[in-house]
C-alpha cells in the first residue's frame, strides 16, 4: 500500500511538473525542429542557387569566348543575369567585371567605372575581388583623365600581396600626367615589392619603364657616346704638329 501510495505520489507530480512546463517544453520542441528543418531546406536552397550561378557564370565564359558577332550581346545578358538573380553571389561580382572590361574595349570608360563601384560595393573589403576592381578603377578613372581621383582610390595603407600592383599602376598613372619624378619613385617601389615576382607585374616590363626614366650620370653618357663608332668616325682628328725635319 505503501509503495502504491508512492507511486501515486510520482504519478502526480509528474501530472503537476507537465501542467506548470508541459505547454513550454513542447514549445521548444516544435522551434528545435523547426529551426532544423529551416537550417537543412535553407541549405539545399543555397546550394541549388550557387549550381545555378556558377552554370550561369560558365556560359557567361563560353559567350565571351565566342568570336561570333552576337557572343558580345549575349555576354552581356548573362552578366546582367547574374548581377540581378544572384546579386549576393561572388559570381555577380566576376560577372560585373567582365562587364567592365566589355565596356572598356568599347571605349565606355563611365560605364566601366559604375560596374567597377558595383563590385566594391558588394566585395568584402580587402578580399582579392575588391583589391583587383580598386586597380582597375583607378586606371579606369585615370584613363578618363582625372590623374588626381586616380590616385586617391589607391589605398594609402599598405596593401599587402598587392603593393606591387599598386605601386605599378600609381607609376603608370603618373607618368601618363608628366611627373616623371614621382613615376620613377612609384616604379621603385614596385620593383622593391615585387621582389622574384609578383601576380599581375611584368618585372621585364617594369624595369624597362623604370630605366627609360633613370637619368644617365654625365661621365656615362660621355663614354657611350665615345664608344659610338659613328660618332667617333666624326670626331676631328689633330694633326701632328712635331717638325720632321727635327729628326
Amino acid at each position: 500500500m505503501e509503495q502504491y501510495r508512492t507511486e501515486e505520489e510520482q504519478v502526480e507530480a509528474l501530472r503537476r511538473w507537465w501542467n506548470e512546463n508541459g505547454k513550454s517544453t513542447v514549445a521548444v520542441i516544435v522551434i528545435a525542429l523547426a529551426a532544423g528543418l529551416g537550417w537543412q531546406a535553407w541549405q539545399r536552397e543555397s546550394g541549388n542557387q550557387r549550381e545555378q550561378a556558377s552554370d550561369l557564370y560558365q556560359a557567361l565564359l563560353r559567350a565571351n569566348d565566342t568570336p561570333a558577332p552576337s557572343s558580345g550581346p549575349q555576354g552581356v545578358e548573362l552578366a546582367e543575369r547574374l548581377k540581378t538573380e544572384f546579386s549576393g553571389s561572388s559570381y555577380a561580382q566576376f560577372a560585373a567585371l567582365q562587364l567592365a572590361a566589355m565596356a572598356v574595349q568599347d571605349g565606355n570608360l563611365a560605364e566601366a567605372e559604375a560596374q567597377l563601384r558595383w563590385v566594391l560595393g558588394k566585395a568584402a573589403s580587402g578580399s582579392d575581388t575588391a583589391q583587383v576592381a580598386q586597380l582597375r578603377l583607378a586606371r579606369v578613372v585615370a584613363a578618363a583623365g582625372n590623374t588626381d581621383q586616380a590616385l586617391d582610390i589607391l589605398p594609402k595603407a599598405d596593401p599587402g600581396a598587392y603593393a606591387a600592383s599598386y605601386a605599378l599602376a600609381q607609376g603608370d598613372i603618373l607618368l601618363a600626367a608628366s611627373r616623371n619624378d614621382e613615376a620613377r619613385d612609384a616604379y621603385t617601389r614596385a620593383m622593391t615589392a615585387a621582389g622574384s615576382g609578383s601576380p599581375g607585374v611584368n618585372l621585364v616590363v617594369l624595369q624597362q619603364k623604370l630605366q627609360s626614366l633613370t637619368p644617365i650620370p654625365p661621365q656615362s653618357r660621355i663614354q657611350i657616346e665615345s664608344a659610338d663608332p659613328i660618332k667617333a668616325a666624326t670626331v676631328p682628328i689633330t694633326p701632328d704638329t712635331t717638325d720632321a725635319s727635327e729628326e
